[in-house]
């Protein structure tokens, strides 16, 4: 991903902050000489080393990720910007915050370590319910699926959030986003 220095994000915290709050990532792999794409919910590990997540086995992408580099991209608040905001001349853009990760992947399929996943995806999303429901399924749909880790080996985060702008320009495009109800753009750019 190409970042201009402006708009990159190096601290480790505030990357590890963004993917477990926008932990519904995209996994891109290479399924014979073609990129294929899977849309699903992660974990990030306790270290902050791995990703972990599972997939279907019938999905065609769970056949040939093991041991292969895969790309992770998370997207965060977004939204057009429009030029009538700024005090000058300027062009149509979007702000939005984005992190890509490299790593390894690796799979599995012991039922406790399926059970894990799934419980642990289950318990984060859960927990925001006043009554959570909790794991009763059959064992055997486990068999289902298959659980795989991504061992990160590089980071690349990107908050484009008008930080190229003077600050009269940042607070007229806050309004704009606060006309358009695109409260979570601009909270993300008050934070920055």
């Amino acid at each position: 991903m190409h970042i201009p220095n402006k708009f990159n994000i190096s601290d480790e915290k505030e990357i590890h902050s963004f993917i477990q709050a926008n932990a519904f990532g995209q996994l891109i792999s290479n399924k014979d000489g073609r990129l294929i794409c899977s849309h699903i919910p992660l974990l990030l590990s306790e270290d902050k080393t791995k990703l972990i997540g599972h997939l279907a086995k019938v999905n065609p992408q769970a056949q040939d990720i093991e041991n292969e580099e895969v790309l992770i991209t998370f997207q965060g608040a977004h939204d057009y910007i429009s030029p009538s905001w700024y005090t000058g001349p300027g062009v149509p853009t979007w702000n939005y915050q984005a992190v890509h990760i490299y790593g390894e992947c690796k799979t599995f399929d012991e039922p406790e370590a399926m059970k894990e996943v799934v419980d642990s995806l289950t318990a984060k999303y859960e927990a925001s319910f006043d009554e959570p429901w909790q794991p009763n399924y059959k064992a055997a749909m486990l068999g289902a699926i298959i659980g795989f880790e991504v061992t990160i080996n590089d980071i690349q985060a990107q908050y484009k959030l008008s930080q190229n702008k003077s600050d009269q320009d940042r607070e007229q495009v806050i309004a704009g986003l606060e006309s358009l109800g695109s409260n979570d753009l601009v909270n993300a750019m008050k934070r920055i």
